[in-house]
């Protein structure tokens, strides 16, 4: 009997020692994972954690939305576009990028949304396709409801508003295409730019693009109020030769919004002028 309980009290004392030697080692390693965890906790966070450019509904500390930002930067990796208003015209032009074995009529930088408005694009060229549809059937639901063209003006605010409203939403990307707006109405010759944001401006001369900023110099210089066409044409091929390197009349789109009809200049006449 002796022995028997003398052996029983040793299986005791070892459990109670392995129990105690385990509770150590958990309590030590509980004590490490917690210094470790202080540790990186009281590092400052690095900025490319925050990732403010995930989602376009949160602004930045400094108060910007990264993702117009970006959708801005891609209109300026656009080829250059202009529009310049004449005294009963408005005149709109684009460098028309060339690709070897495309078919050029297959895409297009200048839309007719209206017998009276045109627009031309600068950026993706898919966003662009995407808003005109969206333009030709608010022109037409406009005719059919109210007997009426549309204004210059509303169709520019409806435009504005639908890339305003993707800015709004998660899950979804700000349109990546700059337009330049022109047509004629009531008020006359009118041409507008629209930004990613949604922002609208009006203007009497304006290039948006890759080259804009040396266009924008010309049509500063050259433009004068009640211009006719051949003077804002002429004015117009000037300053997008100053904003791209390489100008041709087989890659450049011109046309002449008129009161109830568009234009295309065709490509003898643009040989002449360039």
């Amino acid at each position: 009997m002796g022995s028997e309980s003398g052996s029983k009290l040793k299986r005791f004392i070892y459990q109670d020692i392995h129990i105690l030697i385990s509770s150590t080692i958990m309590k030590l390693s509980f004590i490490i994972m917690l210094k470790e965890v202080k540790r990186v906790m009281s590092q400052p966070m690095p900025p490319s954690y925050m990732a403010y450019d995930r989602t376009i509904v949160v602004f930045s500390p400094d108060g910007r939305l990264l993702q117009v930002e970006y959708a801005r930067q891609m209109v300026k990796n656009g080829s250059t576009s202009l529009g310049t208003v004449t005294s009963n015209a408005v005149i709109l032009g684009a460098h028309k990028p060339s690709m070897p074995l495309a078919v050029t009529k297959s895409y297009k930088k200048i839309y007719e949304i209206d017998s009276h408005i045109s627009l031309v694009s600068s950026g993706s060229l898919a966003d662009a396709r995407d808003l005109v549809g969206f333009a030709r059937v608010k022109a037409q639901v406009n005719r059919i409801t109210y007997g009426e063209p549309i204004s210059v003006t509303s169709l520019t605010k409806y435009i504005c508003d639908r890339k305003h409203l993707v800015t709004q939403y998660a899950g979804v990307r700000p349109y990546g295409v700059g337009l330049l707006i022109g047509g004629i109405d009531e008020g006359g010759p009118k041409l507008f730019e629209t930004e990613p944001s949604g922002t609208m401006i009006e203007w009497k001369a304006q290039a948006i693009g890759r080259g804009a900023e040396k266009a924008r110099k010309v049509l500063q210089k050259g433009y004068k109020d009640g211009m006719n066409v051949e003077e804002g044409t002429k004015l117009l091929v000037k300053a997008l030769k100053s904003g791209e390197k390489t100008i041709g009349s087989e890659n450049i789109e011109i046309v002449v919004v008129n009161k109830g009809e568009i234009k295309k200049i065709p490509q003898e006449q643009l040989k002449k002028l360039i």
